[in-house]
């Protein structure tokens, strides 16, 4: 595996860029069907032809990297990538700026691998009217708490996530129903699956104390499977598609820092060799 050269402030999207690489699935779905401004991307990015068991992308041997980069930016319609940014928010940008031109086959696998489905569901504790409405998404933010959290464990966090949130007091929602506002319960259920679930853990908290937003330094316990039956939506077409359905943890982006700025690395698990590998810009 070849890392990726970082000619500015780059290591968000070589991070981001690899884990891409490293999804067999998306990887796949590149080969046969790419005409999209990203498949473009990766293959402008790639340092030699694939083989039958291998497949390795690189932007430092096939031309300068300043030049690959350049080629990104014109691409996605951004002229900022050599500026510090957010992985997560740029995962989202590379997947639903994919070219309206692109092969039919390759935009339906690019949101089957990715993009899942929430039902939002608001019921109201004086009349238990319950009103549903759908949303789309590529990544699920999990909260951790507040900045006195000394551990986080992730399956507690994708548990809370589906938890019904009280809202009361000022927070009231507007109850069509009753016809005012009344306290109500919150929460959300998956009608969709994607074939990889991405996760955001949102380690930025305002604290209140010092009048700013922090970064939440506390120990983090990842769980290597991930299970979400007991969150389908019951009425989903294909909730019993779901029933058994288990996540494997293949990858992690690291970010190092603070919120003025720091430093992105990936670390991810082979499908090819089962191993994990560290990418940290030009190294492996």
């Amino acid at each position: 595996y070849q890392g990726l050269s970082s000619p500015g402030l780059t290591c968000y999207l070589n991070s981001v860029l690899q884990v891409l690489f490293m999804t067999e699935e998306f990887r796949e779905a590149v080969k046969r069907f790419g005409t999209s401004s990203l498949s473009y991307i990766l293959k402008e990015a790639k340092s030699k032809p694939y083989s039958d068991d291998n497949y390795v992308f690189s932007a430092c041997l096939q031309q300068e990297p300043y030049d690959v980069y350049k080629v990104i930016s014109k691409r996605l319609m951004d002229d900022k990538v050599f500026e510090q940014r957010d992985a997560a928010e740029y995962f989202e940008k590379i997947l639903c700026r994919t070219n309206p031109n692109a092969s039919e086959h390759l935009i339906v696998l690019y949101l089957k691998i990715f993009k899942g489905e929430l039902n939002h569901k608001t019921t109201c504790l004086n009349c238990k009217m319950t009103n549903d409405s759908t949303n789309f998404f590529w990544v699920l933010p999990l909260s951790m708490g507040d900045s006195k959290s000394r551990s986080y464990s992730v399956l507690k966090g994708w548990s809370s996530f589906f938890q019904a949130q009280r809202v009361s007091k000022d927070n009231q929602m507007f109850c069509s129903g009753c016809n005012q506002k009344h306290d109500a319960d919150i929460e959300y259920e998956m009608i969709h699956c994607p074939d990889v679930l991405t996760l955001l853990l949102k380690r930025f908290s305002f604290d209140y104390q010092q009048n700013r937003y922090v970064k939440l330094h506390c120990r983090v316990d990842v769980a290597q499977t991930l299970e979400v039956k007991q969150y389908i939506y019951t009425y989903s077409v294909s909730a019993s598609l779901y029933f058994n359905l288990m996540y494997d943890l293949y990858a992690v982006v690291h970010h190092f820092g603070d919120l003025m700025g720091g430093h992105y690395t990936a670390d991810v698990k082979s499908f090819e060799t089962g191993n994990w590998y560290c990418f940290n810009d030009n190294t492996v």
